[in-house]
């Protein structure tokens, strides 16, 4: 399954997840069977190459993600702490992400 975040860095142990507005790539995590098999980054999220994107993961329910929920993703917010892509995929892993609902 693929899972979209947008960061701020280039380094999968590293990078920060950001708000939309302030994000400098968006990472594109490949999650099968309970771990990362890769993490790619791309400018856009809609210029990954992807046919089909599971889920986002933004950094706060409050975002705007009537685009993302168009394209048929499932989107998710963070919660506190959970600030890199490890910790993110981890929260992801135990349901520890909230749900984003309009």
């Amino acid at each position: 399954m693929l899972i979209l975040i947008p960061v701020k860095g280039s380094d999968p142990k590293e990078a920060l997840i950001a708000p939309r507005m302030e994000a400098e790539q968006w990472a594109l995590v490949d999650f099968d069977a309970g771990e990362v098999r890769s993490v790619t980054f791309h400018p856009d999220w809609d210029r990954t190459g992807a046919d089909w994107i599971d889920f986002a993961v933004l950094e706060n329910r409050f975002e705007n993600a009537m685009d993302l929920m168009e394209a048929g993703m499932m989107v998710l917010a963070r919660r506190e702490g959970q600030d890199t892509i490890e910790l993110v995929i981890e929260g992801f892993k135990f349901k520890e992400l909230d749900e984003i609902g309009f």
